[in-house]
């Protein structure tokens, strides 16, 4: 148990209450600090944490010893058994990663290698027969089946994880933004908006707000701009499928560049759907252009050749939020403490794309070691 610090009204206030804001609050709330969770919108997830595919990643696709690569694989074994633990619905359907040409194949090669670096010791290698034994709709080459893949009911656990925190006295406040952060003897005086705006003191502050991140670093007065990236937002809108669901399980494309290809997902009800395809922007928009469909219709196809036509229905979307933007190699999470930036009591959480939702419980773990 720790004690907090005299002359601070809090000990932690963690910003943002995505699926990563309520694991860190969770977390430090079971190291027995007491803790305020916020939020600027109207409920707990409302941002990336509900516009996503819901995957539990395996740990396949990021480079070694990179924290994507790192947290992912102890991320996935920790949610599995978190969600045993709390009845979390979930499904381990497995995942299929297919190559539809030669060129794709060498790809796919060289992700089988670095998935078993990462230490995704259960890939394997399928010929185009076995793929097709498995979903007999498929067209490829080969394919790599992943079977620790899986799906999650995401808001289940966010309010599994919502419902630890609370339980270990942490507390979450909505409609407050964080409009300015200043250092103070003991940590950090707050400047919070809302209907109800007040001032509040916290010994750490933890800057979980996603999209958001930068914005909200930005209004940490005593953080040197460097240590502020800049944040590009790459949409990805989905499709629905209107008929029965063609493939038992989750089928992938090779990746792409900025995303991991137009692939489908089920969600734990059966239905399909498809994406989400790379569009960069410079505004937050969550409507789906119906035209969208043009590419859809020939991403799928290249795997999926009996895609009937019309059958694809514009569903939602969601932005990645990336610190590299188009033609740069993906950046890493950044998870930046005191070691980093040098101001004692603060971690900002940059670039926390996919596979933060697999990710979460052990993201957690990490914030609270940057602040021992």
């Amino acid at each position: 148990m720790q004690a907090r610090q005299a002359g601070v009204d809090i000990d932690s206030v963690v910003v943002g209450a995505g699926v990563v804001g309520l694991a860190v609050a969770r977390a430090l709330a079971m190291s027995g600090r007491e803790v305020i969770l916020v939020e600027a919108g109207e409920g707990i997830g409302v941002g990336i944490s509900s516009r996503n595919s819901e995957v539990i990643h395996a740990g396949i696709y990021y480079p070694g010893g990179s924290l994507k690569a790192q947290l992912c694989v102890e991320g996935r074994q920790r949610l599995y058994a978190y969600c045993d633990e709390r009845g979390v619905s979930y499904q381990r359907l497995g995942k299929l990663i297919v190559a539809s040409d030669e060129t794709q194949q060498v790809a796919l090669q060289g992700l089988l290698e670095q998935g078993r670096r990462n230490g995704v010791d259960d890939l394997q290698w399928l010929d185009a027969d076995q793929a097709r034994a498995l979903e007999p709709a498929l067209s490829c080459v080969a394919a790599l089946w992943s079977p620790s893949t899986g799906i999650v009911d995401s808001h289940g656990l966010m309010l599994a994880l919502q419902g630890d925190a609370e339980a270990h006295g942490a507390s979450l406040v909505l409609h407050t933004p964080l409009l300015a952060a200043r250092r103070i003897e003991q940590g950090f005086e707050l400047q919070m908006g809302g209907a109800e705006p007040m001032t509040l003191s916290c010994r750490e502050l933890i800057n979980c707000a996603g999209l958001f991140a930068p914005e909200v670093a930005g209004r940490i007065q005593g953080l040197p701009a460097q240590h502020v990236p800049v944040p590009r937002l790459c949409k990805g809108s989905y499709f629905s499928f209107s008929g029965r669901a063609p493939f038992r399980h989750l089928v992938y494309p090779a990746p792409e560049s900025a995303g991991l290809g137009v692939h489908m997902t089920l969600d734990l009800g059966g239905q399909a759907r498809f994406g989400p395809d790379v569009e960069w922007v410079d505004q937050i928009d969550y409507r789906v252009d119906p035209a969208r469909a043009d590419g859809f219709y020939a991403a799928i196809r290249r795997y999926w050749p009996g895609l009937p036509d019309n059958s694809l229905q514009p569903a939602y979307s969601g932005i990645r939020p990336k610190i590299s933007g188009p033609g740069e190699p993906a950046a890493d999470f950044r998870i930046n403490g005191p070691a980093e930036h040098g101001v004692p009591g603060l971690v900002n959480l940059f670039g926390i794309e996919s596979p933060g939702l697999t990710s979460c419980l052990a993201l957690a773990e990490r914030v609270v070691q940057q602040l021992a």
